[in-house]
């Protein structure tokens, strides 16, 4: 009799926790895509499945597998699917999505003509709570700082982009409008939003369209994590992005509470600490930890070895702030001639991928150096 096709996963030479897998597979290759499912050692595994045409992607988290393990699971189709677990997008029309795991808040994506740019808030951990700075929304702890008003907790922004300044909040600032979901997915593993927006200056001239891909995993509790993609569109000319520190593609403001003069900790992928050995340098992650609602816990950003001057600046502050910054250089090393702006060509594409993980204790403990691993090198995915 002719051996069973599976899916086997090779964990290479990292442990593997929580970490998102997936195979694209010919259609013919399953009998029910729309009941699809896997199995390993009897139980079934969580999938999501999305069909296009001729092909089906398989999307499923490896809860542990040990480096240089591998696992196999069979296909086979499932008798009913559970759509009362997973991730879940509300949108309200008009203010933000919420998003939510297994009926637990994650955060909003508040994109309301109100503000002057889209952001994720709040950004809850593994207890359910916030690791961002409430400020300025209101309903924030006692004793939160509210200094830079425009830190809204996850966003993106640059504050000279062809002389307009998309990072401030001060008078003269430009804006991102949001012009509309281009996919809005829910599912059990997964949960997606692609967001259009247009970049115009103070007087509303459109500067460049911007697609932002936010993918939200339904990780267990101990780590929240999100894939948080940007893709710049040179539509109305040459872009160029200036030197300036002012600005993060993505930007994230911890909560008060983990700030490093009250005991909190930046750590980045080189073991530099804090700002004095972190700000201005290269690094390819970035790790802000400390106690917010009296839990210790931490969040981190993954830079992509596709991404632009890979292994990114860091544009970090001991005062909350951190920032995934490519091009403020003559900042960074002190050097006004040293110019680390760039230019992008009328129609071209300039894309930019991170991942976020929010996550209990210390980076040493919650092992992120192994999590960045899942990230820019997954485990091998074959089918056969």
């Amino acid at each position: 009799m002719a051996r069973r096709k599976g899916i086997v996963v090779d964990a290479g030479n990292h442990n593997r926790i929580h970490c998102p897998v997936s195979i694209e597979l010919d259609a013919s290759a399953v009998s029910n895509p729309a009941r699809l499912g896997l199995a390993l050692a009897g139980a079934d595994t969580t999938v999501q499945v999305d069909a296009n045409g001729e092909k089906v992607k398989l999307t499923w988290l490896i809860n542990k597998l040990g480096k240089g393990k591998s696992k196999t699971f069979d296909i086979r189709s499932k008798r009913s699917l559970n759509h009362k677990s997973g991730v879940e997008l509300v949108d309200d029309e008009g203010e933000k999505v919420s998003v939510f795991l297994n009926g637990k808040l994650l955060t909003n994506y508040y994109y309301g003509e109100q503000y002057p740019r889209p952001f994720l808030h709040p950004l809850n951990g593994p207890y359910n709570k916030t690791v961002t700075r409430d400020y300025p929304l209101p309903g924030g702890p006692e004793g939160e700082r509210e200094d830079h008003p425009h830190h809204r907790s996850v966003w993106t922004a640059w504050g000279e982009l062809n002389g307009t300044d998309n990072w401030s909040e001060q008078e003269g600032h430009a804006r991102q409008v949001h012009q509309g979901f281009e996919v809005m997915q829910q599912g059990p593993v997964y949960g997606k939003l692609v967001a259009r927006n247009h970049w115009v200056s103070n007087k509303g001239k459109k500067v460049c369209e911007e697609i932002r891909e936010i993918t939200f995993y339904n990780n267990p509790a101990a780590t929240r994590m999100i894939d948080y993609n940007v893709t710049f569109i040179a539509t109305e000319g040459p872009l160029h992005f200036q030197d300036t520190k002012e600005g993060g593609i993505l930007s994230v403001r911890v909560a008060s509470s983990m700030d490093v003069p009250v005991g909190g900790l930046i750590t980045n992928g080189y073991n530099g600490l804090d700002e004095k050995e972190t700000w201005g340098k290269r690094a390819p992650w970035c790790d802000y930890s400390g106690m917010a609602h009296k839990k210790h816990v931490g969040v981190a950003i993954f830079d992509h070895p596709d991404n632009f001057r890979y292994p990114t600046y860091w544009h970090v502050r001991n005062y909350g702030l951190m920032t995934a910054n490519p091009f403020g250089l003559s900042y960074f090393y002190g050097d006004k001639a040293r110019d680390g702006g760039h230019k992008v060509g009328k129609g071209e594409e300039f894309a930019f991928k991170y991942r976020l993980i929010v996550h209990k204790d210390d980076p040493e403990s919650a092992d992120v150096s192994e999590r960045f691993h899942d990230f820019i090198t997954p485990p091998d995915v074959t089918f056969g």
